[in-house]
């Protein structure tokens, strides 16, 4: 154990969070350094780190390398873990996981039993629920929804140049995510500067295919 529960206290959801304080330097922490607030001792461990303002608390864990600061929160059965960061405003709760390289900051939501991971980032005002997942080098930004709580599970196409996911009400090509309508209606100049000339290539060839599975499976 890296830290040890200080009698600071706050009360957050009518529940009682210490702060915590390291005893040990590790990473980028040293030994005395004052964190953020948690619950209990289950939720943080390994190298993990809680500062500035932000709260865990509920069954939530924060294990691995993973840090959780600013005024972020997490809360419910969430885990964040690996080298996952989740701060500013954000919140992960319920069954959420946020993992590997993942980053979710701004006033970002996940929540529900969403995935984000990989390099995945989600920021702004963005939120990502249900059975959603959102992976690889995605960006997921400003006010968009991303919802998996479809009736079938997402579906995920490979091996195309560009990895697919389609969900409920988003289609996933590569880093871009976008309803089914806006993929439907993207004009050549708009997809020329997603990824250039063999972009445009491509979705020429594997549109009428991807919106096809699309629509038979919704």
């Amino acid at each position: 154990m890296n830290y040890k529960l200080t009698d600071v206290s706050i009360k957050v959801f009518g529940r009682k969070l210490f702060q915590i304080e390291a005893i040990v330097s590790f990473k980028n922490v040293k030994k005395g350094d004052k964190g953020g607030y948690i619950e209990s001792k289950k939720n943080l461990s390994g190298d993990a780190w809680v500062s500035g303002n932000a709260r865990v608390s509920g069954d939530a864990q924060v294990y691995g390398n993973a840090r959780v600061y600013g005024d972020a929160q997490v809360y419910g059965n969430a885990r964040v873990y690996g080298d996952a960061q989740v701060s500013g405003d954000a919140l992960v709760y319920g069954n959420a996981r946020v993992y590997g390289n993942a980053r979710v900051s701004g006033n970002a939501w996940v929540y529900g039993n969403a995935r984000v991971y990989g390099d995945a980032r989600v920021y702004g005002d963005a939120q990502v629920y249900g059975n959603a997942r959102v992976y690889g080098d995605a960006r997921v930004s400003g006010d968009a929804l991303v919802s998996g709580d479809a009736k079938k599970s997402p579906i995920n196409i490979i091996s195309l140049k560009y990895n697919i996911t389609i969900l409920d009400a988003q289609i996933q090509i590569g880093c871009e995510f976008h309803s089914k309508e806006d993929w439907d209606k993207f004009t050549n100049k708009e997809i020329l500067s997603m990824d250039g000339k063999e972009a445009l290539k491509w979705w020429k060839i594997h549109k009428s295919l991807i919106l096809g599975i699309y629509n038979a499976n919704r």
